[in-house]
């Protein structure tokens, strides 16, 4: 909603990748270069190995006017600025699957040549996605971990509460709803409230009640201990993909 679709210009290599944009009333090409001489703000979102050949192909064209954004996992914005001219205004950012429901968690990082107008045109547009917010670079790889790798800890924990449920006898497709709504309401309560989860999770157990014999099962099976654990290695992994 924040820029109409007649002035966003994706390109790819196949019609297979640009059926969605033009559904949306984006304009098509199958021209990188094209992209960067007809526009100011230029998104990069392809496979590690491939960014650097699009970088090579579109480095002539690129003015000290672009905007250059990167989603690539695992290339740093000192990569990106050495294979592109070095009045590029650079920025990198991570997004994670839920910004396609506006949803999304998001982090950015800029080079060098950007400068507070670019972040915070990047930020406002982001912002439409979901939670948007400006960090050091040293912490995408972390966010990686947290957030880009975490919804699928998430959609896990999902499935197995429905699981539960199912378990004890309810339906499956009611199951899934209600856990599903369940983790929306946990999640819009640690937002809005700002408390700690560990107060929220306290408010939660009475004496002697249900939660806290359920919360003693999930201590017993080391819940919060083999997540920290999942953060770890997802950020290591991302650390690694850099490196190569």
């Amino acid at each position: 909603g924040k820029v109409p679709a007649s002035n966003i210009l994706a390109s790819a290599p196949s019609d297979k990748n640009l059926n969605a944009w033009r559904e949306l009333g984006c304009r098509t090409t199958h021209c990188n270069l094209e992209v960067v001489h007809r526009s100011t703000l230029v998104f990069l979102a392809t496979k590690p190995h491939i960014l650097p050949g699009v970088l090579e192909e579109i480095r002539p064209a690129v003015g000290s006017h672009h905007i250059v954004v990167s989603l690539v996992a695992g290339v740093t914005i000192q990569t990106l600025q050495r294979l592109l001219p070095p009045w590029t205004k650079v920025l990198r950012i991570m997004p994670n699957l839920p910004c396609v429901v506006q949803a999304g968690a998001m982090v950015f990082s800029r080079g060098s040549n950007a400068g507070d107008e670019e972040a915070a045109l990047l930020k406002s547009l982001l912002s439409s996605c979901g939670l948007c917010e400006e960090v050091p670079e040293s912490y995408i790889d972390i966010h990686t971990g947290l957030s880009g790798s975490g919804v699928a800890y998430v959609y896990l924990f999902a499935e197995a509460l429905a699981e539960g449920a199912v378990k004890m006898g309810m339906p499956g497709a009611l199951a899934s709803r209600i856990a599903a709504q369940t983790l929306l309401g946990a999640a819009k309560m640690l937002l809005e409230t700002g408390e700690h989860p560990a107060k929220l999770r306290g408010d939660v157990c009475t004496p002697g009640g249900t939660t806290i014999y359920a919360l003693h099962q999930l201590e017993k099976g080391a819940l919060r201990a083999t997540v920290m654990d999942a953060v770890e290695a997802a950020t290591n992994r991302a650390c690694d993909m850099a490196k190569d």
